[in-house]
């Protein structure tokens, strides 16, 4: 009899499940065009720079430390750890959904009848009051027919995918925003240097046109001019030691403390990472955080579609309740036990449109959801090969740059021994190639700074820093 009942209890359950598949659909990954994403890249190498640690990138000692330093502190990392606890919470809720609740209840009532409102005949005299001692347990359950719970559960897992993947995708970003600020505090930092030793060199200048004039080489305007010229060099420096000051303190919000001075080395001592391997476009779909957590995004669309459609079918839910219940507390466990138990099923004929639009709502979401999928997949293709192309035109300009540097460290020197002994030239020579020279070389700090933030940000594109 038993092997009957049990064969019976397998026939029905694989007929839920059966009814359950008809209505949720099982999730299956979009078809999304990810290869040549990069552009002028049809290799088929897969190694690439994003599955390197960031300390193997970065070998900067003082750079690791903030790295370390803004991953321990960032309060932006710390919001989004905060965001994966409650996307776990959310989920242990949407798996208690498929259990039974349990409610228990203890309770004394009081009541008395008024002996008007009865009208018992004269002589009558019953106790009007009465006290009622009752201790019961509750419990209901609904029966997951159509997959609208276990649906739920899977939604909310994939929203905790999300925010874990969104967790990973602010540390990617964190790390590269400390590397470009480091970056870009040692290139003001040379900047700096190179500007001091040019105000130097032009006090010596005007020193040197001084004398020269004394000697009749030159007039009073070339003295004149090598002041003006100091002058430009000096009113320059307090704009670059404001502009280390604000990245200092930019840089100090990142690593998640109050603005103060930055322990770093300098731009020479940079050891640039130059193996820049991107592998195949279709890797962003593993290596992304972005990426992965639109996709997730996407699954959790996809599953409250399924959940907004199981809203059609009809609920079945059993409720039941026992326990004690007793007009004295002296019979309380004496014949006063009580049961009920209920079953339910509800079908929605009626209810002005509400399962409809919660369709639709979760149709055009799943649809706006799968179009931010695919935009981010396409933005992260554009960084790639921006930032393999900033790295390119880098290179190529520090190249030239080193070159009209040397050339123009020459004109100066040339300038300035014509102008000692001849009269073939003057000092308005001198004071072009010297600010050609000025500027040549901060433009040479671009150069390389752009080399360094380049190299970062593909690092980042790619999908690096989390792993």
């Amino acid at each position: 009899m038993n092997t009957r009942y049990h064969k019976y209890y397998i026939i029905i359950g694989f007929f839920v499940l059966t009814l359950s598949a008809c209505v949720t659909k099982k999730y299956e990954r979009p078809t999304l065009n990810s290869n040549d994403l990069y552009r002028d890249n049809s290799g088929a190498d897969t190694t690439t720079i994003a599955d390197l640690p960031w300390k193997t990138l970065f070998s900067d000692a003082e750079l690791q430390a903030l790295i370390e330093q803004g991953i321990n502190e960032n309060l932006d990392l710390k919001q989004a750890i905060e965001r994966i606890r409650i996307a776990e919470a959310t989920l242990l809720q949407s798996k208690a959904a498929l259990l039974p609740s349990l409610t228990g209840e203890v309770s004394v009532t009081d009541s008395k009848q008024s002996k008007a409102a009865l009208n018992f005949p004269p002589g009558v005299n019953i106790n009007l009051e009465t006290q009622t001692y009752r201790a019961q347990l509750s419990t209901s359950w609904e029966a997951d027919i159509w997959g609208k719970l276990s649906s739920a559960k899977k939604s909310a897992y994939a929203t905790l995918l999300q925010s874990d993947a969104a967790k990973r995708a602010v540390q990617t970003q964190l790390i590269a925003n400390i590397a470009n600020a480091y970056y870009n505090l040692l290139a003001l930092d040379k900047q700096l240097s190179i500007t001091e030793q040019t105000i130097k060199i032009r006090r010596a200048d005007v020193e040197a046109m001084k004398a020269l004039k004394e000697g009749a080489v030159v007039n009073g305007a070339a003295v004149v001019q090598s002041e003006a010229s100091l002058y430009a060099a000096e009113v320059s420096l307090p704009d670059l030691k404001r502009s280390i000051r604000e990245t200092e303190n930019a840089l100090s919000i990142l690593l998640g403390k109050g603005p103060g001075t930055i322990s770093r080395t300098t731009l020479d001592q940079q050891v640039l990472y130059s193996d820049l391997r991107t592998g195949v476009s279709a890797q962003l779909l593993q290596n992304r955080p972005d990426v992965l957590a639109a996709e997730y995004a996407f699954r959790t669309a996809f599953e409250n579609k399924n959940v907004a459609r199981a809203f059609f079918y009809p609920s079945l839910t059993l409720t039941a309740s026992g326990g004690l219940s007793t007009l004295t507390l002296e019979n309380f466990f004496n014949n006063s036990i009580f049961y009920n138990l209920i079953g339910g099923l509800t079908q929605p004929i009626f209810n002005k449109g509400q399962n409809k639009a919660r369709l639709r709502t979760a149709e055009a979401q799943q649809q706006i959801a799968f179009y931010a999928f695919q935009q981010t997949l396409l933005t992260g293709g554009q960084e790639v090969s921006n930032a393999l192309f900033a790295y390119q035109t880098a290179s190529e300009k520090e190249n030239t740059r080193a070159k009209q540097i040397a050339s123009l460290t020459r004109a100066v020197d040339f300038t300035k021994e014509l102008l000692r002994y001849s009269s073939a030239t003057n000092y308005t020579d001198v004071l072009t190639s010297e600010q050609s020279l000025l500027a040549a070389q901060l433009n040479g700090i671009d150069d390389r700074l752009q080399k360094l933030q380049s190299v970062v940000n593909l690092y980042k594109a790619l999908g690096g820093g989390w792993k």
